[in-house]
């Protein structure tokens, strides 16, 4: 039996969350459409939750977050807000979602580091680009203010002698990047609402209270993380 759902309000879970368009139409292959929910996504930020990474495809998209409501109303922000956007800005009265939408709680940082893996080379595995900075409707091409890591999820550091451990310094690596605490890079180009051109800033800020702080192990765990299969579950708004 599929157990109650999980209620998601002030719970600091993290969830990746996959919606597609309505009868999977490639609504998002068109610059100005991608460019508007890339803006909707990042506009509900403070008053939704803690956006860690997401991607628009051309059918669908995958996002990373920690809801500051329910995860259902996170997520209607988003749909919901896109819908009303491209009505009075793209003049579209069409069916744009699929209804429902599937999410996967995230448990470990292992099992962030292969979702946030899967999230930025989903575009680089469908042919869409060849790196993955150089896909525009993504995280990583850091064109929006992301938050950090939820403390809860970072690998413990290791045990001392003396009592708790000291928190190990930040270390720079390849990986840095994968695990959402990558050195901030300059945007390349603009997002266009209507007729208006609103730049977005890059920056990766750590949720209120919690000082970011990673492991040195951070790239050991990273590797191991690779296998990991992903597994959702599908649900109805």
């Amino acid at each position: 039996m599929r157990p109650a759902r999980e209620r998601a309000t002030h719970n600091h879970q993290t969830y990746m969350v996959t919606s597609e368009t309505w009868g999977r139409r490639k609504l998002f292959q068109v610059d100005r459409w991608a460019e508007l929910l890339v803006q909707t996504i990042s506009s509900y930020r403070d008053e939704g939750y803690f956006l860690h990474e997401f991607v628009v495809m051309p059918d669908h998209f995958h996002i990373l977050l920690t809801p500051k409501v329910t995860l259902e109303r996170a997520i209607q922000y988003i749909k919901g807000g896109f819908s009303f956007r491209a009505k009075k800005e793209l003049g579209s009265n069409m069916e744009v979602w699929q209804k429902g939408f599937q999410d996967h709680r995230i448990r470990s940082f292992e099992d962030y580091v292969v979702h946030v893996r899967y999230i930025r080379e989903n575009p680089v595995k469908e042919g869409l680009c060849s790196k993955v900075q150089d896909y525009l409707w993504s995280s990583a091409h850091t064109g929006v203010e992301l938050d950090a890591m939820p403390q809860g999820l970072k690998p413990l550091p290791l045990e001392s002698p003396y009592g708790a451990a000291e928190a190990a310094p930040l270390q720079t690596s390849s990986d840095d990047e994968i695990v959402g605490v990558s050195k901030a890079k300059p945007l390349q180009g603009e997002v266009l609402v209507g007729d208006e051109a609103a730049p977005l800033q890059s920056k990766v800020s750590a949720p209120k209270g919690a000082p970011v702080q990673n492991s040195s192990n951070e790239e050991d765990l990273v590797g191991a993380a690779k296998a990991a299969p992903l597994q959702n579950r599908k649900h109805r708004i």
